[in-house]
């Protein structure tokens, strides 16, 4: 009976002991077996299952792949004065698992060393360049087309959106631009990261964003600058709405005229027609002509309380004398 006792725990055991044998190794992992804080086995960057010792060895696992470092925002000074928020972001990946494990240890004390490094490195850049170097590319045109008043007459070059002067302000020249700099910024931190076992492959500006004295001066000047073109749009807008009105009252005016002259020419040759029409009915017969227009003087005489006084020997009555 004590045998069979001894067995089962002596199996449980052994069970233990072979499960804390073996270890698995994922995809996107690598790992690094210890012994008394010592490395004696690894690293293992390849996926699948691997032996160590139990209990007195112990196994470190790392990730492979990409890592993303954020840093908090800071305020900078640039080169001209102007007091930027910059927001950064990197990432990084562990190359060297043996040196990560003795100079920082778990990706948080990393994250801890990249901040002094990367914060250091992006301070030195923005306070070495001009604003306009940080928020414009290398192969920025001032010439090319710009949003909403930019570009366009009587604004400004790049208006009141960067504000690196008043908008009358010429825009300087941009000798390196955001990506030149961002590139320095990696070539610089990544001198400082093997030493750590990190291979840095990105530093990139996330975001610039002025401080909050400047912000509220910026969009003063932003609404002043988008009132005045708006203004400006209105009055041209103004002026060529009263050019139009003009041209078509100027139009309308000489189809006008043009109508007229052509209703007067055809009434002219209508009348002239029927002139001659008349003048060949009443050709004819004369004395039917001089009936018919003193009759027509008859029915033309005034009515009502008129007098006039005649001799029935004059012509007026001479076609009455006539009628039987």
């Amino acid at each position: 009976m004590k045998g069979l006792r001894l067995i089962g725990p002596l199996v449980v055991a052994l069970a233990l002991v072979a499960m804390g044998s073996f270890f698995t190794v994922r995809e996107g992992q690598q790992a690094l077996v210890t012994q008394f804080g010592k490395p004696v086995g690894g690293p293992y960057p390849q996926a699948g299952l691997y032996f160590k010792i139990p209990l007195i060895q112990e196994v470190h696992i790392f990730d492979k792949r990409l890592l993303k470092w954020d840093g908090k925002p800071n305020e900078i000074p640039t080169r001209d004065k102007k007091y930027i928020w910059v927001d950064s972001t990197a990432r990084w990946r562990i190359t060297d698992p043996l040196r990560f494990l003795q100079t920082v240890g778990n990706e948080t004390a990393a994250n801890s060393r990249l901040d002094d490094i990367i914060d250091s490195v992006v301070r030195d850049m923005v306070s070495g360049n001009l604003l306009v170097e940080l928020v414009r590319s290398s192969d920025w045109d001032p010439s090319a087309p710009k949003g909403l008043g930019e570009g366009e007459p009587g604004s400004s070059t790049y208006g009141p959106l960067t504000p690196f002067g008043d908008a009358s302000t010429e825009p300087p020249d941009v000798k390196h631009g955001r990506q030149i700099i961002t590139r320095t910024m990696l070539s610089e931190a990544a001198k400082l990261t093997p030493e750590y076992g990190i291979e840095l492959v990105d530093v990139q500006i996330k975001r610039i964003n002025y401080v909050e004295s400047v912000q509220k001066r910026v969009f003063e000047r932003m609404i002043s600058e988008r009132k005045r073109i708006a203004s400006q749009y209105r009055s041209e807008g103004e002026g060529e709405k009263n050019r139009i009105l003009g041209t078509m009252e100027k139009d309308l005016a000489g189809i006008r005229s043009e109508g007229y002259k052509k209703a007067q020419e055809i009434r002219g040759r209508a009348d002239a027609k029927t002139t001659a029409i008349y003048g060949q009915a009443f050709g004819a017969d004369p004395q039917f002509y001089s009936l018919f227009k003193t009759l027509e003087s008859y029915a033309a005489m005034p009515e009502g309380k008129a007098e006039m006084i005649l001799s029935t020997d004059g012509d007026y009555f001479r076609n009455l004398k006539k009628v039987p």
